[in-house]
């Protein structure tokens, strides 16, 4: 059954909130749900408060998904589940559809390592054993299971053990970005956490040529660091912090920039991209940063180089030299995300629900 049936079914979104953070998973329910109701389906968002510390919490939020009934309400029955990120995927329903945002990484790929709370010792080992275990059987329990992207769909096989079909999310409005002049400025656009690496671009900047400017979308635990770090180095002629901005905001801040910097770590996808692409600039990246590199080619749509301020600044430098090559990266950048369309993507989602 496709998304422009006759057939118009009551479908409940499913997904878990940190209160008053907001980011990609937040933007990517809300767009399905308007897209979902933009084509006649009834639409309802089902959302639990997410707390991971300490990490007792963690099975008491597995436990109430686990327990909630959502097959019908008021005696109707619910035609479709769509969970999203852990845990909201461990709820039962005969006709469960996931669309994996991501898992908990802290005991997926980042196990034991800088990012993570979790330590390779005998508790921890048995914490991450059992939730693993919960994970693979909910998964498995779905009529479908689809990825954000190919590095999401690789750690759901290599961990899980299960097979999920590849489905980019759409931006929300891709009309409203567009292209205007290619300034002096690079743009990045993400929450300030240590992760994101957005010291990268302002260490960048104290090399190469001093016309060149960063404009910083974004706030979080980074922020003091990233504005004390951009004083140290004497930048705060060149580098300004905007915090979060509004929607019209955000499209002008694209359309009028030189490129995106992007890099965060090993990311499960990355909107930023698909913002920056469809707004015909280029974007550098990182050679480890994940799914940007599905999209970000070296020299083609961007640059990918290692995560080194000096190379970086190389390619902003790059970038500010020659006009013609940002106009060139951005057309490349833009034929490779126009084709994701919120109308293929409800289609392929409730392909076969009903049959």
């Amino acid at each position: 059954m496709g998304a422009f049936s006759e057939k118009k079914l009551r479908v409940l979104l499913c997904g878990v909130q940190v209160p008053f953070v907001r980011g990609g998973a937040e933007i990517l329910l809300e767009s399905i749900e308007e897209n979902l109701r933009r084509v006649g389906h009834l639409v309802e968002v089902v959302k639990i408060p997410f707390k991971w510390y300490p990490k007792s919490e963690l099975f008491s939020h597995c436990l109430i998904w686990r327990l909630l009934d959502l097959t019908e309400t008021m005696g109707e029955p619910i035609d479709l589940l769509i969970a999203t990120k852990f845990p909201s995927y461990l709820v039962k329903h005969p006709c469960k559809v996931v669309w994996l945002i991501h898992q908990h990484r802290e005991i997926y790929d980042r196990y034991g390592e800088k990012y993570s709370s979790f330590s390779n010792i005998t508790p921890d080992n048995q914490v991450r054993e059992k939730l693993i275990k919960m994970d693979t059987d909910a998964l498995r329990e779905a009529k479908r299971v689809f990825a954000i992207s190919g590095n999401v769909k690789r750690r759901c096989r290599k961990f899980n053990g299960v097979d999920s079909q590849l489905l980019y999310p759409p931006l929300p409005h891709p009309e409203r970005y567009h292209q205007q002049e290619y300034g002096d400025y690079i743009l990045s656009v993400c929450r300030l956490e240590e992760d994101k690496r957005v010291d990268l671009l302002i260490k960048a900047l104290s090399y190469g040529n001093k016309k060149v400017k960063a404009f910083i979308v974004g706030k979080g635990t980074q922020e003091r660091e990233l504005v004390q770090l951009a004083r140290r180095l004497k930048l705060t002629d060149r580098v300004e912090f905007l915090g979060w901005v509004g929607q019209e905001r955000l499209c002008q801040l694209y359309a009028r920039c030189l490129g995106v910097f992007y890099s965060p770590l090993d990311e499960d996808f990355g909107l930023v991209t698909l913002e920056a692409l469809q707004s015909r600039k280029p974007v550098i990246t990182c050679q480890d940063s994940g799914g940007v590199l599905e999209f970000v080619f070296d020299g083609v749509s961007g640059f990918v180089t290692p995560p080194d301020p000096l190379q970086i600044s190389e390619r902003t430098d790059q970038l500010f030299s020659d006009r013609a090559l940002c106009q060139r990266m951005g057309e490349e950048g833009h034929c490779r995300v126009k084709g994701i369309t919120w109308n293929k993507t409800l289609s392929q989602l409730l392909e076969g629900i009903m049959s």
